[in-house]
């Protein structure tokens, strides 16, 4: 299935990489026939959600969007549509591997490792052509993903930042999707009257 997808595939002894709209991720090959693995299972689901082409493009003209944060991960809805499909957005490692990172504290000292710029610019990217964005995320201060986009967008991305509405603090864990888009619709319900 990922060969008739992919764009490339190199194979090098008992690994190989699939590349697919500019991603690439890379797979030891099973020594059965089927994948029993679990961990490479979810490599594979996420290597698909990231790289599909339909997730790639900006919201459209006049599009309100969510955008649904924390550290592991951002996902961006079209608010307007029931049973929406997200874009999801992860931070990369920026070196060579381009693996998913995920967040660790530095216990020696406390302090939080530096945010992914990526991660936030590919963010923005997918709102770029919102009318309206409303952000919910957990967390405070430091610890605040939503709070790290805000200021992203408000240095780098003016026009963008012009366009959110809300940053609403939500336990996103304990939503469901279609939980969330109700959420969503409400809050901007309420900017209409």
């Amino acid at each position: 299935m990922l060969v008739a997808l992919a764009d490339d595939v190199q194979e090098h002894g008992d690994v190989f990489k699939v590349v697919r709209n500019g991603k690439t991720l890379a797979l030891h090959r099973p020594t059965r026939k089927g994948m029993e693995d679990i961990q490479e299972l979810m490599k594979i689901r996420h290597f698909l959600e990231q790289s599909g082409k339909v997730a790639e493009q900006p919201a459209s003209d006049g599009v309100e969007m969510l955008v649904v944060i924390d550290h592991r991960q951002a996902s961006v809805y079209r608010t307007e549509l029931h049973g929406a499909v997200p874009h999801r957005i992860t931070p990369l490692d920026t070196s060579a591997s381009a693996r998913h990172l995920h967040y660790v504290q530095d216990d020696s000292n406390g302090q939080r490792k530096p945010e992914q710029k990526n991660f936030y610019e590919a963010i923005a990217a997918s709102l770029a052509g919102a009318k309206k964005i409303l952000l919910f995320g957990s967390g405070t201060g430091a610890s605040s993903a939503m709070g790290h986009l805000l200021e992203e967008l408000k240095k780098h991305h003016a026009d963008i930042f012009k366009r959110v509405v809300g940053s609403v603090p939500v336990n996103e864990q304990h939503l469901t999707e279609n939980q969330l888009l109700a959420k969503a619709r409400e809050f901007y319900a309420t900017l209409a009257v």
